[in-house]
């Protein structure tokens, strides 16, 4: 690959963004730097600001990464399966979403403010996979649950994905967290995400009166 050339901005483009996931598998967003990340790759630490300008911005293209893989996902159950029940359905999305633990867990972040320190540029390139993700489960559901109409099926999605974004928080709670629970005379119980994205599902399939 030559100096500049699309393929080698591409790569370091990844190594960065796998750098930047590596360390959020121990590390909280407040915590990681662009020197942490920079440490982490193969080139000077100056070199991430030809890629990205901001940590926001690696950490906007890590999650898009990850709803992409998401999509991936979708669409393989798509071309393997003709047809599926509700029940069938809400384990499947289920299964896709919750295989996918670091996409939960970078939705639990502050998208807001990764998307106001993030240039239109790398928001719009986001923006493209949000949409498909968008896309994907809706043509799950026109796949799957044909007699849903269009108004249905945008109620679906706009319930579904403001859902999603508190699945992390709930299910992976800190003994400091249970704690406070406790003191506070809250009962904890735990839930996984799979079960809780399930449970979710069945009501807004409506799987128990189909």
């Amino acid at each position: 690959m030559s100096r500049g050339s699309p393929e080698l901005t591409a790569a370091r483009k990844e190594e960065i963004i796998a750098a930047c996931a590596e360390l959020n598998e121990t590390m909280s967003f407040r915590e990681i730097t662009i020197k942490e990340i920079g440490a982490a790759t193969s080139f000077t630490r100056t070199s991430i600001y030809n890629y990205f300008e901001t940590k926001e911005e690696i950490f906007l293209a890590l999650l898009q990464k990850e709803y992409e893989l998401w999509v991936e996902a979708m669409n393989a159950v798509m071309a393997e399966k003709a047809a599926m029940c509700r029940t069938e359905l809400a384990h499947t999305l289920a299964r896709t979403l919750t295989d996918r633990p670091r996409l939960l867990r970078l939705l639990s972040m502050n998208l807001y403010d990764m998307e106001a320190n993030s240039r239109p540029e790398c928001l719009a390139e986001f923006k493209r996979s949000f949409g498909a993700s968008l896309d994907a489960v809706s043509c799950m559901l026109e796949k799957y649950v044909p007699e849903m109409d269009e108004a249905a099926r945008q109620r679906f999605l706009y319930a579904f994905f403001p859902f999603i974004y508190g699945i992390y928080p709930y299910t992976a709670v800190t003994d400091k967290q249970k704690a406070a629970m406790e003191l506070a005379g809250i009962p904890y119980v735990y839930q996984s995400a799979y079960d809780l994205t399930y449970h979710c599902l069945e009501k807004m399939l409506n799987i128990e009166e189909a």
